[in-house]
């Protein structure tokens, strides 16, 4: 059995990934700090392809799914074209939570072109064929972007590593883009890292440095175009601490950013596969 499923399960934890009690920060993030990570992504597959691609694009650990929302609601205020968005996570109890976010914020066309499904990060090509009722053939190579926020360094604790990076390279197209954010371990005030420390053992409780952050995409095939540390607001900051923050943040960035709150992957899966998949 996971043992995170029971923390992730719990009511005050899903309320920490729904926008209505989720806190400023993350609104604030989506919309100034992450929404343009994901918009430059989604720049240069235009780039590539064209403005009439039909994005197909993959949440991993989704949570609520503000993100998967996020990025949906903005494709349809570009006027861009949305062709599937799919959020997975290994808590029923998130995905139901993502499933009425979705509800709420997207308009009902664009109810058949997003879901979420109960899927762990570490079992993506197996469970998520049969969640989408399609072929493992079927949805190899058939994503523009996948991304994961908060969440690959369980992938790490579980020793799953190489196999959750292999699956997002199988699923993802030859120059889809992989979007990795999670906890910089170098960050010193955290304050989950102190309850950590008392309350769980060390291997549910490590997080991996930038480097391995990256090393285990490019083990995987990936071409790594960004790995940096970035990102001064929490995601529970209200609206006192992200007016500080935010100002700060520049400079903060440019004197100590090793030591800020996230690390961040953007890996690139080569347009010309040497080997088959």
């Amino acid at each position: 059995m996971n043992p995170y499923l029971q923390e992730y399960t719990a009511d005050e934890a899903v309320q920490k990934y729904v926008s209505e009690t989720a806190g400023s920060g993350i609104a604030y993030l989506l919309h100034h700090v992450y929404g343009r990570v994901y918009e430059e992504q989604i720049d240069k597959l235009i780039a590539r392809s064209g403005d009439q691609i039909a994005f197909r694009i993959l949440e991993y650990g989704c949570g609520g799914g503000m993100n998967l929302i996020w990025i949906a609601k903005r494709l349809l205020d570009r006027r861009l074209k949305l062709d599937f968005a799919c959020g997975t996570d290994f808590s029923q109890k998130m995905v139901e939570a993502a499933k009425k976010e979705a509800s709420s914020f997207l308009p009902n066309t664009m109810s058949d072109k997003v879901s979420f499904h109960t899927v762990s990060n570490e079992n993506l090509s197996r469970d998520l064929p049969r969640e989408l009722g399609q072929a493992l053939a079927e949805l190899q190579n058939s994503f523009h972007l996948i991304l994961g926020v908060n969440t690959f360094r369980y992938c790490f604790r579980l020793g799953k590593q190489a196999e959750s990076a292999g699956d997002i390279f199988s699923l993802l197209q030859p120059g889809g883009y992989s979007v990795m954010i999670d906890m910089n371990r170098s960050f010193p005030f955290f304050r989950s890292k102190l309850r950590d420390r008392l309350t769980k053992p060390k291997d549910q409780r490590s997080l991996p440095s930038l480097e391995q952050y990256a090393t285990v995409f490019a083990d995987a095939g990936f071409e790594i175009e960004m790995k940096k540390n970035f990102c001064w607001v929490p995601h529970s900051a209200g609206p006192a601490m992200l007016a500080s923050l935010r100002t700060l943040s520049p400079l903060l960035q440019s004197l100590f950013s090793r030591f800020a709150m996230r690390s961040l992957i953007i890996a690139r899966k080569p347009s010309i596969q040497s080997h088959s998949l």
